[in-house]
């Protein structure tokens, strides 16, 4: 088994199926996103932890696929607009439908309760994908739906993992916000600051009665994509509150997996 160690900080990696060129192109890759100026070749070298004619190669073939652009003058390098492009071409959206929605026909079938996954939009909570129970009886809600941020439970962890101006400006559109004392303002900031630190939050349906939810975070704080799983259960007469705990347990689980595959 090949040991390969990333040249650029992280942790070493375990990975039999190395591909020494691609690594080095990725790694000169990598560097070259962190760094304000163009860079030489020799420059390029030290910050990836390489030998200068290690590299000349995979800088050659990087800047004939016109990933880098080579300055004639001074022989230093950057990042061209093509990554860019390429990513442009690529919907998050998409992309999220297509990872998370099998994991969430899963977890639908092993709790019996449908679940639904939400991001903001203008301000407000969407519904974007949903996957359906198979049970008889289950709380449902359409993909397309629009929720208030503020007081829904998917809303607060989006709000609390959301950047400071994403919140504030929230806040500053929901008329619920300003009507608030200061005191309970203050309140509210601390249960966002708790749900960020424990990445969930558990809690009453706040809009229909008899209905409760449990909402987790999918991937990281101010990540590229923030987004909420969610499972809402009637509170019926086989309705117990130690399985809304398993419930939870199921979507940080299931919450790990589509992050992991979205590349957190």
């Amino acid at each position: 088994m090949t040991t390969v160690e990333s040249k650029t900080g992280s942790t070493s990696k375990t990975n039999k199926y190395a591909v020494p060129a691609l690594d080095k192109g990725l790694d000169i890759l990598e560097y070259l996103v962190s760094q304000e100026l163009p860079r030489s070749q020799a420059e390029i070298a030290l910050g990836v932890g390489r030998n200068p004619n290690e590299i000349y190669r995979v800088l050659v073939g990087l800047e004939a696929r016109g990933y880098l652009v080579r300055d004639e003058l001074s022989g230093r390098y950057q990042l061209s607009l093509k990554l860019y492009n390429l990513s442009r071409s690529i919907s998050p959206i998409d992309q999220l439908r297509q990872v998370a929605l099998p994991q969430m026909e899963d977890l639908a079938v092993r709790i019996g309760q449908s679940c639904y996954l939400s991001m903001l939009y203008q301000s407000q909570t969407m519904v974007i994908i949903q996957a359906r129970s198979q049970v008889p009886v289950s709380v449902n809600i359409a993909e397309g739906s629009l929720f208030p941020t503020m007081t829904t439970t998917s809303g607060k962890v989006l709000l609390a993992n959301s950047n400071d101006e994403v919140r504030d400006m929230i806040l500053q559109r929901e008329k619920g916000f300003s009507k608030l004392t200061k005191s309970n303002q203050n309140s509210l900031f601390a249960e966002l600051n708790s749900i960020r630190a424990q990445g969930y939050l558990l809690a009453d349906n706040s809009i229909t009665d008899g209905i409760c939810d449990v909402a987790v975070l999918i991937g990281e704080p101010e990540g590229k994509v923030v987004a909420a799983l969610a499972v809402s259960v009637l509170k019926n007469k086989t309705y117990q509150a130690s399985s809304m705990l398993d419930i939870k347990h199921e979507l940080l689980v299931t919450a790990d997996k589509i992050a992991k595959q979205l590349g957190y």
